[in-house]
């Protein structure tokens, strides 16, 4: 019992501020990070789990992160069309008191399922098919939000990475300002 202990209060103390970071990618808020967050340890160390290091525990609280982030738009989504009302996305706030833009101001200025694609695509490094079947989108789908989000963000950030050719070079536009992840 004492050592998944020892490794949750190891995640929590180390690993915590680039989780919060990970999920405000993906939500465009941090108070909606911090609770994914909390949900996805929670729901990870509620059962007895062994992890074989801090970087495997680490991997799957970021997947539980995005799980428990897709469950909840897809919430929202069926209880906005059992409602019968159309509500436009919130706009996430721009936390550059200097006016600078980067990269995590940039994604907050995309609509939601685009950054949703970005990210996954980009940070999670998963296939478009991956991410069609998580969303319960077409690959077509999923290729044109990751097309129009990655035109947005070069106009944004002032690149020029095509987003017809995701590799590297892309992927270092959607990376750039979130530093070293583990």
């Amino acid at each position: 019992m004492a050592a998944w202990r020892s490794l949750l209060e190891e995640l929590v103390r180390e690993r915590r501020p680039a989780l919060i970071g990970y999920a405000t990618l993906l939500t465009g808020d941090r108070s909606q990070a911090e609770d994914l967050v909390h949900d996805a340890i929670v729901r990870t160390f509620a059962r007895p789990r062994s992890f074989p290091s801090l970087n495997a525990a680490d991997a799957y609280v970021r997947r539980a992160i995005a799980n428990a982030y897709i469950d909840r738009m897809r919430s929202r989504r069926s209880w906005l069309g059992a409602m019968g009302r159309v509500v436009a996305d919130d706009v996430a706030p721009d936390d550059d008191a200097a006016g600078r833009l980067d990269v995590r101001a940039a994604l907050g200025g995309l609509p939601r399922r685009q950054r949703t694609c970005v990210v996954m695509r980009f940070y999670d490094d998963m296939r478009v098919t991956d991410i069609a079947d998580a969303l319960g989108l077409s690959d077509g789908a999923v290729k044109r939000y990751l097309s129009d989000g990655i035109h947005y963000l070069n106009t944004a950030l002032g690149t020029s990475a095509d987003p017809e050719a995701p590799d590297a070079a892309t992927a270092d536009v959607v990376t750039a300002g979130r530093g070293a992840r583990r």
